[in-house]
């Protein structure tokens, strides 16, 4: 048996789900959770970080990827700190964004577009079109 992944959008996927799972062999594992992110706001996602970093606010100068750290401290999704493993230093083991579900992406976009507004960031896509 192949690795399934069945959204639940109706009767039909649920049905579909509940037969994969009645012939599913000894000690088969299922996974059901939350949907993550979509692609839409993944792209918003990363449209606005680079709007962000162009503009330089506070006079900070970061690639997209460091404000995206930043804005996911923001929303309480905190990196850990492990030793490395020669022991010379530490690394930042991050949360990843694509573990986010919709509603923390949308609150991670409207942090984004809470800090522009107050740092004079000039959007290359209008707010309206913010993927939910």
């Amino acid at each position: 048996m192949n690795g399934q992944t069945v959204r639940l959008v109706g009767d039909r996927q649920r049905a579909f789900a509940h037969q994969l799972i009645d012939k599913a062999p000894a000690d088969a594992v299922v996974n059901v959770r939350e949907a993550t992110r979509s692609t839409e706001q993944n792209a918003k996602m990363w449209a606005m970080l680079s709007d962000i970093a162009r503009a330089k606010p506070m006079g900070r100068v970061l690639k997209s990827e460091g404000w995206k750290a930043l804005f996911m401290d923001m929303i309480d999704k905190k990196p850990s700190w492990e030793p490395n493993l020669d022991g010379t230093g530490v690394v930042c083991i991050g949360y990843k964004s694509s573990h986010l579900n919709k509603a923390e992406m949308s609150d991670l976009i409207e942090s984004m577009y809470a800090f522009g507004a107050e740092h004079g960031v000039r959007w290359s896509e209008p707010p309206e079109r913010a993927a939910a």
